[in-house]
């Protein structure tokens, strides 16, 4: 007797086996599954080259809310109707709200689809609004996954959030290098982004509807393979399967479309390797556009295993749009799940409906979604190792061990530190390597490096102005028409040009014209005597801007006149084509250029420039060289780290070696972006910050106090500024500056007027320090000095004695390119031999090294206690609170000088609330005899065009007269009101006051 017990039901097998064999078949033959279902009505109202718009449930009557859904570029516009019930159309039409889709269609099979860029998307999307707008006369939600959702970010920007009630994304990135997929580290991405970008996406090499759908499954390999095993266990329970069939079809097969190269260049180049969604100063359509543009209300969606939009890269949204109120709601699925599925069809859109209603019915707030709070990077809000394994690899989720988390942390951080060193050894070295084989034969000038960043990046951004973006190509274009303009007017290389313009686009290329004729760029100030500037400078001719005309008439009898519009309507008042010229009505293609004119033929060893600075009161000039000017470009590009990530924002006039030397010469060097500013208020420095999306500030003297000590002043504090740069800011700004930022710091530096020493505070950890020689400068020593005789001290050798720590002494640069000395030479100072350069200013060195400026030789104040140091009293005053502006000037014969600091105080504080207390503590570091003699209160100092405090003034008041505002030192040190009877006893106040120094 055979027995059947435990033997398997034949029947049921045999079932089993013949409905695989049938459901693998259908699959075989048609893709998938027949569901049955039936995608969601909807009508294409509008259709345009870019986009065709959907209005969904087109015979039903919109009387609530509107909302439009956007796609990633890879993903098709039925990402929003993927299940006939669970889809989000479907769930937002039964809560009341009519869907509109923006369909952007399948590039490869569109006109003009592969040569579609980035812009082209959000200006499209901004036009999908329009139409709405006009015919539902409602403003719109904004929604958008993935990709999608950056598109909305960005339309929002663009459009400043006008017509739109809120944006709603889903698994959208902003912060993309704070959290990138599976990990990658950003130091490796960033640059390997901007290579694909410049050299492989174009029209003719895109990516493919089968490659997007193949790079979306090797992110989650795991789960893509238990999936598809999954389905093919399963393919005998058709019910089971129907359940997620519509979802399965579009993952594998109907839901990708290709990507258009120039749309994928430009992703990679402005929102991975610049990271301009949270920095700012992204450009669409020719506009800058920032995300702190958003107002509106924000909802972003989060998925826990999200490894494509990853936490911390969505919630970088708070810190980049900080004028937004900005919500969340978190989800524990990966990408795909928070659009698609049944948690989606349960959580994400009964949610989006909710928000809608709370925003526009003012309906309660939903349940699952709370205001965003930022992480920042490296604080556990990215995908977490346990999140991966719990939602992509299930049976092997007890791996992620703690211990196995701290060992790949460790990894992850070792390899983003080789990475950042190799980086900026990679950026720096052969900077300096360049720097160090110039000689006086050498090519090399700024129209030459801006050339040479021309040819290799020519359509990356450099100049933005005004709302304005212009390209290294199309500053180069303008450069050589410039160039043609000045043939016209006679001027030939070699030739001193004096340049009169505002800090404009159109002056840094006059000036790169100018250097790539060959001439000799002579910069002048508005605020100097122009005429006596071109007499010791040699010139005879100005190009000037037409604010600056009259100056530059009153100062030449030669003016070219460059800027400020052009056309036919153009009216240069007085121009007479012989003493003034409009170069704007030269035709550059009509000037045949002469047989000897060779671009960029500037040596090392030709003079570039023309400053000028002052000594003893009076102008001198102070000749630049190529070398020069490349040493200072070179070494700050390096000590400023400058790359083509940074936008630097160039305040300084140019006619000052801060905007000249430090600014434009570095930042054409680091083929950073330079952004240029109409004026600066706490209003224009914000907006223009967070438009351009500034990393680096440039400054001069006491510029920044009229931003940072504004009550008004209001900046994102998640604003992108890494780096301050520039010269002669005091302690209690720069005190100030960092308090307004503190995740930036200050690189001050200086340079002597000949441009032989070359010195940066490059760690910026200390107040007033001018640090070190930048490498490949000159090298400097401080020699031992009798300032009260104006001599060198000699040691027991006969050589120059150095300088001890803490003695002030004279600098010395070391005279290492004989084409390069301008000033005094002196020979077998330290050791035979030896040649060094006298820099006629005055330094102290510390124990570790850094060097502290105490002013030029003829600015010392010379009492008849000692010497008694400027920039000293500057800093430690400036630094008192509510204490404003400070300047230290000298009166008397030298040798009896009197060295009275006068100083004004910030809006709303009283004259009587700085007491004679705060005077003492300020200096109590110094010896009473290197304090002031006086310290007085007044109602301005005048600053110069550069921000420096004057003197002038206040010298030509002489000796000041007791009163209330005013304090003395007495013979201890300290300070007591200065009344009549107090000056009849001080022998000082009578003294004469012929000589003034400030």
């Amino acid at each position: 007797m055979v027995s059947w017990e435990g033997l398997p039901d034949l029947g049921g097998v045999v079932d089993r086996v013949l409905a695989t064999a049938q459901n693998g078949l259908e699959v075989l033959r048609y893709g998938g599954l027949e569901t049955g279902t039936e995608p969601a009505p909807f009508a294409v109202v509008e259709t345009r080259r870019m986009f065709k718009l959907r209005r969904y449930f087109p015979d039903e009557p919109s009387t609530g809310p509107n909302i439009v859904l956007v796609p990633p570029m890879m993903v098709s516009a039925n990402v929003y109707d993927v299940t006939e019930h669970n889809g989000a159309v479907s769930i937002l039409h039964r809560n009341g709200i009519t869907p509109w889709v923006v369909d952007f269609g399948s590039p490869e099979r569109e006109e003009g689809g592969l040569e579609r860029t980035l812009a082209d998307h959000v200006v499209a999307v901004s036009e999908a609004i329009d139409l709405i707008v006009e015919a539902t006369g409602q403003d719109i939600h904004l929604g958008g996954y993935s990709q999608g959702g950056m598109f909305a970010y960005q339309t929002a920007a663009y459009r400043s959030s006008k017509n739109i009630a809120s944006v709603i994304t889903f698994g959208s990135p902003v912060d993309v290098l704070a959290a990138l997929p599976l990990g990658m580290p950003a130091g490796l991405v960033a640059p390997a982004a901007e290579f694909l970008a410049e050299r492989s996406f174009t029209q003719n090499l895109w990516v493919r509807d089968w490659m997007a759908r193949t790079g979306f499954q090797l992110l989650d390999p795991v789960k893509t393979i238990r999936s598809r095993i999954d389905f093919l266990r399963r393919l005998h329970d058709r019910e089971a399967l129907l359940t997620r069939e519509d979802q399965r079809r579009f993952l594998e097969a109907d839901g990708w479309v290709a990507w258009s190269g120039p749309a994928i260049a430009e992703l990679l180049r402005q929102f991975v390797a610049h990271n301009r969604m949270v920095s700012g100063g992204f450009v669409i359509n020719g506009d800058l556009v920032s995300l702190t543009e958003i107002t509106c209300p924000v909802l972003a969606f989060v998925g826990e295993a999200d490894d494509i939009g990853q936490p911390t890269a969505v919630r970088g949204i708070v810190k980049a749009a900080p004028d937004a109120e900005v919500y969340e709601s978190t989800l524990p699925v990966g990408h795909f799940g928070l659009v698609v599925g049944s948690t989606a069809g349960q959580h994400t859109w009964p949610t989006v409906a909710d928000w809608v209603t709370w925003l526009s019915a003012d309906g309660p707030r939903p349940d699952l979604i709370r205001e965003m709070e930022y992480v920042e990077s490296g604080h556990g809000g990215g995908v977490s190792l346990s999140s991966r394994i719990t939602h992509g690899v299930g049976a092997v989720a007890d791996a992620g061990s703690a211990y196995s988390r701290e060992i790949l942390g460790l990894l992850n951080s070792f390899q983003r530190t080789s990475i950042a060193v190799a980086s900026e050894s990679v950026r720096t070295v052969p900077r300096l390597l360049r720097l160090g084989q110039i000689q006086s034969g050498t090519r090399i000038s700024l129209s030459k490096l801006m050339a040479e960043n021309t040819r290799k990046h020519g359509e990356n951004e450099l100049f933005l102005f005004e709302n304005r973006v212009l390209t290294h190509s199309q500053v180069d274009a303008r450069i050589n028409n410039v160039v043609a303009g000045l043939v016209e007017c006679g001027i030939r290389p070699g030739q001193h040009i004096g340049v009169l313009m505002d800090t404009r686009p159109s002056a840094l290329v006059v000036i790169a014209a100018l250097s790539r004729l060959g001439a000799v760029a002579v910069l002048l100030a508005a605020d100097a005597d122009v005429r006596e500037m071109m007499l010791l400078a040699d010139s005879s001719v100005i190009v000037t801007d037409p604010n600056n005309l009259d100056l530059a008439t009153a100062a030449s009898d030669r003016v070219l006149v460059l800027g400020g519009g052009s056309g036919d309507s153009r009216s240069i008042e007085g121009a007479d084509g012989d003493t003034i010229i409009d170069m704007e009505q030269i035709d550059p293609d009509q000037v045949e250029m002469p047989s000897w004119y060779r671009p960029d033929p500037g040596l090392a060893g030709d003079l570039a420039f023309i400053l000028f600075s002052r000594s003893k009161g009076k102008l001198v000039p102070w000749p630049v060289t190529n070398h020069r000017f490349a040493m200072s470009a070179f070494g700050a590009a390096s000590a400023a780290a400058l790359t083509d990530h940074d936008t630097v924002y160039c305040l300084p006039p140019l006619h000052h070696a801060s905007g000249l030397l430090t600014t434009l010469g570095a930042t054409v060097v680091g083929r950073s972006r330079i952004a240029l500013s109409n004026g600066i208020d706490p209003e224009t420095f914000s907006t223009e910050v967070r438009r351009y999306g500034v990393t680096v500030v440039s400054y001069t003297w006491s510029m920044l106090a009229q931003v940072v000590r504004d009550p008004a002043f209001r900046i994102n504090q998640h604003n992108p500024i890494r780096l301050f740069m520039g010269s002669g800011m005091s302690g209690g700004l720069w005190e100030d500056v960092c308090k307004s930022f503190p995740r930036a710091r200050i690189l001050e530096f200086f340079a002597t007027a000949d441009g032989s020493a070359i010195l940066a505070n490059v760690t910026g950890e200390k107040l007033s320090s001018v640090g070190r020689p930048l490498p490949e400068t000159n090298p400097v020593e401080v020699a031992a000095y009798d300032i009260m005789r104006d001599q060198l001290l000699i040691d027991e050798h006969g050589y120059v004695r150095r300088a001890e720590v803490g003695e002030p002494g004279l600098l010395l640069a070391k005279a290492r390119h004989k084409f390069d000395v301008n000033g005094t030479v002196l020979r077998d100072v330290f050791a035979a031999r030896d040649r060094w350069e006298v820099s006629g200013h005055l330094f102290v060195r510390d124990a570790d090294g850094d060097l502290f400026f105490l002013g030029s030789v003829d600015r010392v104040i010379k009492a008849e206690t000692g010497p008694i140091f400027i920039p000293t009293i500057n800093h430690a005053l400036s630094r008192v609170t509510g204490i404003d502006k400070v300047v230290t000037y000298g009166i008397g014969e030298p040798g009896h000088q009197i060295a009275i600091a006068a100083v004004t105080l910030r809006p709303g504080v009283k004259a009587d609330s700085l007491t004679a207390t705060q005077l003492r503590v300020a200096l109590g570091e110094f010896p009473s005899v290197l304090r002031p003699h006086l310290i007085r209160v007044v109602d301005e100092i005048p600053l110069s065009a550069s921000f420096r405090p004057l003197s002038t003034v206040l010298l030509a008041e002489g000796l000041p007269k007791p009163g209330p505002r005013i304090w003395y030192r007495d013979e201890e040190g300290r300070y007591r009101r200065y009344t009549r009877t107090a000056a009849a006893k001080l022998d000082w106040a009578a003294a004469p006051v012929d000589d003034a120094i400030g």
